[in-house]
């Protein structure tokens, strides 16, 4: 294999930072090196050259070491290895060699130099300069190529790598969504190569822009996480070749999978993971009838349907010459998957409403490194990111407004003495696909520079903008949306009620929201020593947000509230300071820490919900009808080639009262005009310790306090009293809304980690690590519509602003990783590997329905209402521990220089060993009627084993 395939590879920055989707994120897409050398007696050796040599490709950068004894390096390759070369005319010279850089970290070299008179030369190896181990200001975790490679990966995909930090914890019951120090998935940043490939738009609950990790495991080279970044710049098939030998490098990965989504609900007796209080007999009805009377085929109970999912990676790195380097990068991704809409215990889908998700993706970049003289150097990068959105219904046909039929749903009331065992049946296109459309478009520009001064101090100053266009058309009900309170009334078409969404104008498509915005940041940083042992970072970093794109004004809600609807992000900004320390406290001891000031962001789907759903353009109309099928309903607007009826057509009245403007929708959307920039403050304090056996220790405690979080509150309510059960009453005194706006309430999180890694002679590697959080929210925020994070929650109060543990939080994990590489075939290795976690469940509520205990308050459906005196998230789910293992064998390849293995993988072993091992148990949603004996629900994907083998070949 050539040695530079891997070494072009990209660099994949995970900045798990609170809330950076709506400010400019910097990433960092290289490697630093910086350092002291001082001569025998601790003075600093002025003049030293040190000379870097990137191994694989040549690329070679030289510095003059400073008045103070110390160099910077910027923008060096992810990886290695390099060579050092310490050239001092007074002194003996050093040669470090196997020197391997992590993405984002600055590697630390500090070196004393010996007298010329015994030395000529002193030759050492990486692993024996300690300082590398060290230099970190904040909690922080790095994860290399022998990692990537050999840990049980067997979804091939960073969340794999990721979760072998203890803080972090992956959603395998779920979304597979990361999420660290319990804070949501939707405020994670993903950089790959200086694009942000985190979820733009905030529609998907993984934090991916498409259905899987957008770019290809085996392109990746590092992955790095950010938990508090104190630096101001943070807001297949593998083939690689020389093109130029030493000029110019190409690195390109293909990658595609062809899987299955499984489903893991049935009927009773059916023999599924998890039965719902639907009969066979009830079943068949529905099904039978569907054909018969509505002439629609229902589907079956959805088991499992083909996936699919394609990329491609292609880099050139191009050595202009010793001072200047180019890099580009091209990405493309393309899947999807088949997902449930409505998946409570008490909701069952048929296969006709499971609807397709995907998105086609492509980005491009340019970076230029350049150093202009030993001490300026800068970096300056342009990169774009495109994005089609796929949300289809089964039976659709792709097109806004042209699925073929529409929503039904079937209310069972299977006990009249308790709702336990109540059940709605779906069927038909999912209510929220039946026009949904998105695209967008971002473009990114950075300038950094960084300049280093005789004294000692760097420099790092910057700009960078994102522009950001969306095009969004989500409309529900648009083909009509029909629910029966019984079987019976389905089976004879009776006592219907009929929602219909659509526009004022009759196009459908002038309710799309067509809108962006532009976010700038600049920022300045120095880094300096401010004694021979304690190094500070301090910088101030500035955000602001640009805009002329308005929502469409409302006259009645400023005739309701006293002001209008047309507030948008124009005029947002945050000045936020920062300071890094890092202290040697011994050879062998380093401490850090920082404090400092993050942007908090939120999803731009929440502000899309603010250009929709305005009621001036269009919004819903809905009736009740005691017979569809006796002539009292004129159908129109009926579907091609399908005769008029429910489903395929919608009532004469609803159409007519939609064309008169009298609809609206239940959920007006609006920003608060007083709305500002959301924002954490984040203090951090640690340690790390390597004693006389190589054992290094980590230790990291992390306190944030979030600050004018976003959430949503019901405007045009004033209380007007108490109800007799203690909740608060409300009374309308204005133009109903639902508002993004701020909380006043600060919640506090905190974190303590420990971890600690041995490397030993034998092959054996281990990393362990625990982390305890305790993690807090106002709300939870865990819904891309408005009206879902207002209701789908647990409170006392609708518009409380209480501080209460975060939906996220994991208390109590512990994971391991161990990796054993030996030679069972001479000259070939065998890597063993096994990843472990043990974890506290997630937190719930048990709740109680709305409407049983509040006088006058809008839109609460279902359960949702603490009881009174309960707290929000204080209950927990059970434990949870599985294994991972993976075994790869190295074999005979056709060339030389071209490697082979064969690998088996297998996911959750321990349910492998034993089916009542390895079950993963929560509440969906987080909560649970009050009074439910066993409100946890097996996870099917994260509760079963899986196992891939296959054959790799690098050439």
């Amino acid at each position: 294999m050539y040695s530079s395939a891997k070494l072009s590879r990209v660099a994949a920055a995970v900045a798990l930072t609170v809330g950076l989707t709506t400010t400019a994120m910097a990433q960092v897409t290289s490697s630093d090196m910086n350092g002291q050398i001082v001569g025998p007696n601790g003075n600093p050796a002025v003049g030293t050259v040190v000379k870097v040599t990137h191994v694989p490709t040549g690329a070679v950068k030289t510095v003059t070491v400073n008045s103070a004894g110390t160099f910077n390096l910027r923008g060096l390759r992810v990886g290695g290895p390099y060579t050092v070369e310490i050239d001092s005319d007074e002194f003996a010279d050093q040669t470090i060699s196997d020197i391997y850089l992590e993405l984002g970290e600055a590697a630390t070299i500090q070196r004393t130099l010996e007298s010329a008179a015994n030395y000529e030369n002193i030759v050492v190896t990486a692993s024996q300069v300690g300082s590398l181990a060290f230099g970190q200001t904040g909690p922080s975790a790095n994860f290399d190529l022998a990692t990537l490679q050999q840990a049980p990966a067997i979804n091939r995909d960073i969340t794999d790598i990721v979760r072998i930090d203890p803080r972090i914890y992956v959603d395998e019951g779920g979304s597979g969504g990361i999420q660290c120090v319990g804070k949501s998935p939707r405020f994670n940043s993903l950089t790959v190569d200086g694009v942000r490939m985190n979820d733009l738009f905030g529609l998907n609950s993984n934090g991916y822009p498409t259905e899987r990790m957008p770019f290809s495991f085996d392109a990746i080279e590092g992955v790095s996480v950010e938990i508090a970044p104190f630096d101001v710049i943070y807001g297949g098939f593998t083939v690689g070749a020389p093109l130029i030998k030493d000029k110019l490098f190409v690195f390109a990965a293909y990658e595609k999978l062809e899987g299955a989504n499984t489903f893991d609900r049935g009927a009773i007796g059916s023999g599924a993971i998890n039965e719902v209080a639907l009969t066979q007999a009830q079943l068949e009805q529905i099904q039978s009838v569907s054909q018969s009377l509505y002439n629609f085929d229902a589907g079956t109970t959805p088991l499992s349907m083909p996936n699919e999912d394609e990329k491609l990676l292609v880099k050139l790195d191009w050595n202009i010459n010793e001072n200047h380097r180019f890099a580009f990068t091209y990405n493309y991704n393309d899947g999807n998957n088949f997902a449930e809409s409505d998946g409570d215990a008490d909701e069952f889908e048929l296969s006709s409403h499971i609807y397709e998700r995907g998105a086609e993706l492509q980005s491009f970049v340019g970076v230029l490194y350049s150093d202009w003289t030993d001490k300026f150097s800068t970096e300056i990068r342009v990169s774009s990111i495109e994005l089609d959105n796929l949300q289809r219904s089964m039976y659709g046909d792709g097109t806004p407004g042209g699925n073929d039929f529409g929503e039904i749903k079937i209310e069972l009331g299977n006990d009249t003495d308790t709702s336990e065992d109540d059940l709605t049946v779906f069927l038909g296109s999912d209510d929220s696909r039946q026009a949904n459309e998105l695209d967008y478009e971002a473009l990114s520009l950075m300038f950094r520079g960084n300049y280093y001064f005789d004294n000692g101090h760097a420099l790092t100053f910057g700009y960078e903008s994102d522009k950001l266009d969306i095009y969004n058309l989500f409309v529900q009900h648009s083909e009509t949306s029909i629910t029966f309170e019984s079987l019976e009334d389905f089976t004879n078409g009776t006592n219907a009620e009929i929602e219909y969404g659509y526009a004022y104008s009759g196009e459908l498509l002038d309710r799309a929201a067509e809108w962006g915005y532009t976010s700038h940041s600049t920022y300045a940083q120095d880094e300096f020593y401010l004694t021979d042992d304690l190094k500070v970072v301090a910088g101030l970093r500035y955000d602001w947000i640009t805009t002329s794109d308005e929502p469409v004004g409302n006259a009645d809600f400023v005739a309701g509230n006293g002001y209008d609807n047309t507030a948008n992000l124009d005029g947002l900004s945050l000045l936020q300071p920062r300071v890094g320390l890092n202290y040697t406290l011994s050879d062998s001891t380093e401490l850090r820490g920082g404090v400092g000031l993050f942007s908090g962001g939120n999803p731009n789907v929440w502000m899309t919900n603010n250009y929709q759903n305005t009621n001036v353009i269009g919004g819903e109309v809905e009736g009740e009808y005691a017979n569809l099928f006796d002539g009292s309903v004129v159908w129109v607007n009926t579907e091609d080639g399908v005769t008029a009826g429910p489903g395929y057509s919608v009532p004469s009245d609803l159409d007519e009262e939609m064309s008169s403007g009298a609809g609206s929708n239940f959920e007006s959307n609006n920003l608060d005009p007083g709305f500002v920039m959301p924002r954490e403050w984040k203090i951090s304090a640690g340690m790390t310790h390597i004693n006389d056996e190589d054992y290094v220790f980590n230790l990291d405690f992390l306190l944030s306090v979030t600050q004018k979080q976003a959430m949503i509150k019901y405007v045009g309510l004033e209380r007007v009293g108490t109800t007799d059960e203690g909740y608060p009453d409300y009374d309308s005194v204005g133009y109903g809304s639902l508002e993004l706006t701020n909380s006043d309430e600060d919640s506090v999180s905190y974190s303590l980690t420990a971890t600690m890694n041995k490397s030993w002679d034998n092959g054996i590697t281990f990393t362990g690590g625990y982390n305890y959080s305790h993690a807090e929210d106002v709300q939870p925020m865990t819904s891309s519509v408005a009206f879902s994070n207002f209701q789908y929650r647990a409170f006392t109060d609708i518009n409380e602003e209480v501080s209460s543990l975060s939906d996220w939080n994991i208390e109590h994990r512990f994971t391991a990783d161990l990796r054993y590489t030996t030679e069972l075939i001479d000259g070939y290795s065998t890597i063993f590997s096994a990843y472990a976690v043990a974890q506290s469940g997630r937190p719930f509520s048990y709740t109680i329905s709305g409407n049983s205990v509040y006088g006058y308050t809008p839109y609460l459906e279902g359960n949702n209402v603490l009881p009174i005196g309960a707290e929000r998230n204080d209950q927990t789910s059970p434990w949870w521990f599985k294994m991972d293992i993976a075994v790869r064998q190295n074999i005979p390849a056709f060339r030389e220089d071209h490697s082979a293995q064969v690998y088996f993988v297998m996911n959750n072993f321990t349910n492998f060993i034993n089916d009542e091992w390895g079950i993963l148990e929560e509440v969906n949603f987080n909560t649970a009627a009050l009074g439910t004996s066993s409100p946890e629900s097996r996870q099917g994907d994260a509760s079963l084993w899986e196992m891939r083998v296959g054959i790799d070949y690098r050439f």
